[in-house]
Parts: structure tokens; sequence; C-alpha cells
């Protein structure tokens, strides 16, 4: 990758997510440290993301995204509206807003920071180690430079893909956004049935997390249906069919569609609020 075509970056929230976006891009060498600068209300995490990364940092939203090209949304919804109050009339009106705030819609955006170029995105913490995927779409007053920056960022955590509609971004909030939650809470039952056969915890965890990791990996370097591959290993009478008769009869499919369908109507609402 080129470096980006920006002099400044500011980040309104040094989080893990937002932390995520810098290393991607410093390690990608999108941007150099000093292009970076990082409003967050914590003194020891300014201190830690100085001293580990580099970048500037500041206790004051308004210096933070003074003068730069990109701004990057990265609290959590709870706060963006304290964060609004902060910058309203500091951001530039031809500044990109890139946002990876939940539930908060383009149109608050825009009413509250003035601005045209807004990048609405849905990341996944998978991205703090470069294997992420992020959902995103632009308004059309975003330039087609601004884009090309903005799909840069995007590639240094993971995936990217570009929608040409907002509503998509809470079904991705729904889906590849909590999603890791859902593998995590999988992982950690099947980890809890080795243990419960009889297995050391260690042990346990080590067969679930290389399982769970070697199925994504093999389902995506063949390209075969989910289903197809289920079948490979499933023999006629046998442990794997027995074993998928029992979440069958335990609804695992329409537990795991009503959970991202509660997942979409909060982000929804979440939506909503904002408005």
């Amino acid at each position: 990758m080129s470096q980006l075509t920006v002099k400044k970056i500011a980040f309104v929230g040094g989080g893990a997510m937002g932390e995520a976006f810098m290393q991607g891009m410093l390690n990608q060498g999108l941007v150099e440290p000093d292009q970076i600068m990082v409003g967050e209300p914590f003194e020891a995490r300014r201190q830690d993301l100085a001293t580990r990364l580099g970048v500037g940092v500041t206790a004051s939203n308004p210096d933070a995204v003074a003068g730069a090209e990109i701004v990057i949304l990265a609290v959590k919804p709870q706060v963006i509206g304290r964060v609004f109050e902060s910058l309203s009339g500091q951001v530039n009106a031809s500044t990109m807003v890139l946002s990876i705030v939940a539930g908060t819609t383009i149109a608050a955006i825009r009413e509250a920071l003035g601005t045209a170029a807004i990048v609405r995105v849905m990341p996944n913490t998978p991205g703090q180690i470069g294997e992420g995927i992020s959902v995103w779409t632009a308004t059309e007053a975003t330039q087609p430079e601004q884009q090309n920056d903005a799909a840069a960022i995007l590639s240094a955590l993971g995936q990217e893909i570009h929608v040409d509609d907002e509503h998509y971004l809470d079904m991705a909030t729904a889906l590849s956004g909590s999603g890791p939650a859902y593998v995590f809470l999988f992982i950690e039952a099947l980890t809890d049935a080795g243990v419960h056969m009889g297995f050391a915890r260690p042990v346990a965890e080590q067969l679930a997390l290389q399982t769970v990791k070697g199925a994504a990996c093999y389902a995506q370097e063949t390209g075969l249906h989910p289903a197809v591959l289920r079948n490979q290993v499933t023999s006629p009478g046998g442990t794997t069919a027995e074993a998928l008769h029992q979440f069958e009869i335990g609804s695992f499919r329409a537990v795991v569609a009503q959970a991202v369908w509660a997942a979409y109507e909060r982000a929804q609402a979440l939506g909503r609020t904002d408005e």
C-alpha cells in the first residue's frame, strides 16, 4: 500500500478499535506516527499510545481535529452525544469524517458536525490482528480520492466491503460486527463440553480454538458451500450425525437467526435514538 493523500488524521477516542486502526495504518506504511493525533480523555491511555505508537495525544477533542483532513470517530455509542457537543463547529467542512460508532447515522453526524464527506463503517474486533472485515458506505459528497483513502485505511484491518446504502450497516452490525462474540460463545461452550468429558481445560480450549479456526480457513480456501463441507464429515449413523441431530433438536439454527435479528433491531433502535 502507498501512503495516504492526507497530512493529518485525527482520532476521537483511543480505545481498542481506534488503536487497531492506528496500528494497521502504521504497519502498512499508510502514515507516519507524527501524522496521527488522538483525542483521548484518560491520561494513562494517552501516555500508553504515545509511548508505544509514537502518535500525538491530547485530552482536547477540538485540539485533536484541528487541521485534520480525516477525522475518525472511535468512541462508544453511549458517549457520542457529548463528543458531538465538544466538536460542534470544530471540524472543517471539507474534512472527511469516518465513523465506527455503532448505530450513529450519517444524518446525525452531518447535523452535529456540519460536514458533507462522511464515511460510516462497521468493523469488527479481529481487525486488531489484521483479520477483520469492515462494511462501509460513503455520502455522495465524499470525493473519489477520499473514498480511496477510506478503503486503504480499512484494508489495513483486513477485508473491506463497500455498500451503496446505509441500511446495510445495521445488518453488518448484527452479523459481522457482533459476530465475533457469537463465535467466542461457541468456542466457550465447546471447551466446556470437552472439560465435561474429561479433558484438561487448556487441552479442551486448544482443540476448540484450532477446530474453529481450521474449519473457517478450510471453508474459505475451498470456497465450497458450508452444507457441502458439513456433509463431507457426516457419516450416516455416525457420531457427527448424532451431534448435529442434537443441534437441530435444540433449534440451533433458529436461535442463531433470532439472536442476529435481535442485534439488528437493536442497531436500528440506536440509530433512531440518534435522530
